[in-house]
């Protein structure tokens, strides 16, 4: 019998990605045991309509990618980017099912999702097929003995850097090298700083 592998899906906008997020990844990865930890790049999420400051799909998923090269245990992923919009997380576990039948797919949602969890499409669904960790966000209070049996609360550390504060430091002028992997951090501010807002 082959052992398929632990994969953890985390999905984001990453908008863009920045050493929290990696951070936060790689202690998911380790306490939730899994093989390996896919940062899902995500177009516009249907419960987050008009985010005008949201940088093209392209652009955020080469900076994912050049972000995690050097990060074993994580990768990026663009499955989601090449599904029809609004994006709804339970098309892409079915679509990574189909194309990953190797992979046995965990989901990886902040504590703020949890809370919008039962509005998600198919909510009832992903809960019945899928595992989820739940790490935590602050301003969000949760605790295990109120989740669902298939849903675990990871003991992470809170990180509070936050795409939004990045994309305004960039905005004005202030530096972003210790928010964002040095790999990435001068396409970030070519990027951003001609985004419109």
């Amino acid at each position: 019998m082959t052992i398929r592998r632990r994969i953890g899906i985390y999905g984001g906008s990453f908008n863009p990605i920045h050493n929290g997020h990696i951070a936060l990844a790689r202690q998911i990865q380790r306490q939730a045991c899994l093989d390996e930890v896919w940062m899902m790049v995500s177009p516009q999420n249907p419960l987050k309509q008009g985010d005008n400051d949201l940088l093209d799909d392209q652009l955020r998923w080469e900076m994912t990618c050049e972000a995690l090269k050097d990060e074993p245990g994580l990768r990026a992923c663009d499955v989601e980017l090449q599904l029809p919009k609004p994006s709804y997380t339970w098309h892409t576990l079915q679509v990574l099912e189909r194309q990953y039948p190797d992979e046995a797919f965990t989901l990886v949602i902040g504590a703020d999702n949890w809370q919008l969890f039962p509005r998600w499409y198919h909510s009832n669904d992903i809960l019945k097929r899928y595992p989820v960790v739940v790490y935590p966000r602050e301003g969000y209070p949760i605790k295990q003995n109120d989740l669902p049996e298939n849903v675990l609360l990871m003991d992470t550390e809170l990180y509070l850097v936050s795409s939004t504060d990045i994309r305004r430091r960039i905005r004005e002028g202030l530096p972003i090298d210790q928010l964002v992997p040095k790999a990435i951090a001068a396409r970030a501010i070519r990027y951003y700083q001609t985004q419109p807002t």
